[in-house]
């Protein structure tokens, strides 16, 4: 498998839409303001395609071979802020009331979302785009990258403390329990 990570476009949006929907579960009910999965996917493809919220093109990244193998969303906590203000302005304007909780420290690379595509899972593909969301933020001047992880998903953690990153606080987001997990640089 010769696997790359490149910028993600938005003519990626229909396949990267349902992996965000799948790692982020009901959050993306409060992000999009939707209810049905389909709305939900339909109105996530709006927002990678467009500039002004944390999942647009511009902060997103993917893995690929001759497929789409998996993607990664990047950012800093205090743009990330910036970006749900905006985004909630939007919906506002559209008659959606949400609130979107700060998912990072103002002065962290957050890795927002990570998924990878069920038939890529268990060759290494997560781990490839970890790394390269550690060199983002070597290349950018960060001293820590973050991520949040839902406490019973044990894999997944297991994968982020074999990577380098410890528990440094538990995180609140939708009412849901999250660890807060930081790698300094």
């Amino acid at each position: 498998m010769n696997v790359h990570i490149r910028q993600a476009t938005p003519d990626d949006a229909s396949k990267i839409a349902p992996l965000i929907y799948e790692a982020i579960g009901d959050i993306a009910n409060r992000l999009t303001g939707e209810q049905t999965p389909s709305a939900i996917v339909g109105t996530l493809e709006t927002m990678i395609q467009s500039e002004n919220n944390r999942h647009t093109y511009r902060h997103t990244f993917v893995a690929e071979d001759d497929d789409l193998l998996g993607i990664i969303v990047l950012y800093d906590g205090k743009q990330g802020r910036q970006l749900d203000r905006l985004w909630v302005e939007e919906l506002h304007r559209k008659g959606h009331s949400i609130s979107i909780d700060p998912e990072a420290h103002l002065a962290e690379y957050y890795i927002d979302t990570v998924c990878v595509t069920p038939q890529a899972r268990g060759k290494g593909i997560g781990t490839a785009l970890l790394q390269f969301a550690e060199q983002q933020a070597r290349k950018l001047g960060y001293k820590q990258l973050s991520l949040n992880v839902e406490q019973q998903k044990q894999q997944a953690r297991k994968l982020y403390l074999s990577l380098g990153f410890q528990v440094t606080e538990p995180w609140t987001i939708i009412g849901a329990d999250f660890d807060h997990m930081v790698k300094e640089l």
